[in-house]
């Protein structure tokens, strides 16, 4: 096990570069044994633990002034049971490294989100989702946990084998314990036909419960200060695959949505009202395309533009009349948003803290440039997600409390007494889950 103290260099700071911290120490467990005595020595030194992985969270959920995991040495897969369909990960493992082995192994997840940079220990802990009529978030496929609980000691469930925790820590924003490792269903590999299409706002909203009800896997982007959207419906398709070409995958997807669209928010930051202008053209600038492909080349994409993001989820029946709202309140507040606002949705779940608990849910993302100003945006745009109970993603930006978060949450009351009997003295404590928890 190595271990690096914090010194001048020794600050620690989030993709989206809105959240630092300095850690007392950190920690590169080499084994779940390490990784067990690490948890016992910050007891006993009185410092607080936290584990982060990519630092994809926009929120402080895996900050610390204590002692800080870093799980990238446990990596890599366990075990394949093809009986059970089932495939155990090291929780540091990239999702990234994950589907690319799945996939040389003829197996897939169901479902992904719409990046794969997250470990899966950091993408299932805070409720990393994609969009799904039947398939839920990719802590809806966990069917069974390994981790270390404040007194160093080992823990694994499953439905069958401490149920309880399992519930939970599916989704357990690091306040049961590390996450060491995690069993996920599989399924042989498959083809999905994607199609991606411009449409109209008030089509899309209008059309909606339709287009969900029509295809596995809907989404839509809204181009603020335009009414327009980019769909794209992802369905399982008996073949043959028909990837995107080479040179048609780099204009598209590196050369307009990544190097084109990092220049056009470059010009909006430095001159905002030329932003409504540059939303338009942008709107534009995708046309349609149809392809055909292995199942997390088609869920995920890159995304190298940096930004801040906040996401709620409302009960899906809401989502037009909350579009419809934010739309309006962009449309008369003066406010220059560059970024498209991302909609999907998922079935409901049983995972006690899941967006998704409980109801069936559509996510709302709003998104501002990294070094841009958002708090006024995220403000108007939080008012209106929570009039409608809205559910703050737990990796996102968001003001919500703990006071707030047990009215939406009808379970949130079976986590917080899990939480006391797994963690009582805090030692996975820090300023976030004080805040979405309580003390």
């Amino acid at each position: 096990m190595s271990s690096t103290a914090s010194g001048k260099n020794g600050t620690w700071r989030n993709w989206g570069g809105n959240v630092s911290a300095r850690p007392a120490r950190e920690v590169e467990p080499a084994s779940v044994d390490e990784l067990a005595a690490a948890v016992r020595q910050a007891a006993e030194d009185g410092l607080k633990v936290k584990a982060v992985g990519t630092g994809h969270s926009f929120t402080s959920i895996a900050a610390t002034d204590g002692v800080l995991i870093r799980p990238h040495l446990l990596t890599g897969i366990r075990n394949i049971d093809r009986d059970a369909m089932t495939v155990t990960v090291e929780a540091g493992t990239p999702l990234k490294r994950l589907n690319a082995a799945l996939a040389r192994e003829g197996l897939s997840m169901t479902n992904m989100g719409d990046i794969m940079e997250q470990t899966v220990s950091g993408a299932t802990s805070t409720g990393t989702h994609g969009t799904g009529r039947e398939s839920a978030s990719i802590a809806a496929q966990i069917r069974a946990l390994e981790l270390v609980t404040a007194d160093g000691s080992v823990l694994t469930c499953s439905e069958k084998e401490n149920p309880e925790v399992f519930a939970a820590a599916r989704t357990g924003l690091g306040a049961l314990g590390i996450v060491t490792a995690i069993t996920f269903a599989v399924e042989p590999v498959f083809l999905l036909t994607a199609r991606e299409e411009p449409m109209p706002l008030d089509r899309v909203l209008a059309d909606f419960d339709q287009l969900w009800a029509e295809n596995e896997h809907f989404e839509f982007y809204w181009f603020p200060h335009t009414g327009s959207t980019n769909t794209k419906r992802n369905n399982r398709s008996a073949g043959p695959a028909e990837p995107v070409g080479r040179m048609a995958g780099w204009f598209e997807d590196e050369f307009l949505s990544n190097g084109v669209f990092q220049v056009a928010n470059w010009i909006g930051r430095a001159a905002p009202s030329a932003i409504p202008a540059i939303a338009r053209v942008s709107s534009r600038a995708l046309s349609a395309r149809t392809y055909t492909d292995i199942p997390y080349k088609v869920f995920t994409s890159p995304r190298r533009v940096r930004f801040v993001e906040m996401e709620y989820a409302v009960p899906r029946a809401a989502v037009a009349e909350t579009l419809r709202e934010l739309k309006a309140m962009v449309d008369r507040s003066g406010l220059r948003v560059s970024f498209p606002v991302e909609v999907r949705t998922a079935p409901a779940d049983d995972i006690t803290l899941s967006t998704a608990s409980g109801r069936d849910s559509a996510y709302i993302a709003v998104h501002m440039f990294r070094g841009t100003p958002y708090q006024r945006y995220f403000t108007a745009a939080e008012h209106i997600f929570t009039a409608h109970e809205g559910r703050p993603h737990w990796g996102k930006v968001h003001t919500r409390d703990a006071e707030y978060l047990s009215r939406v949450y009808p379970r949130f009351g079976e986590f917080t007494a899990l939480r006391d009997r797994l963690d009582p003295e805090r030692l996975f404590q820090n300023g976030y889950l004080r805040r979405v928890l309580g003390e």
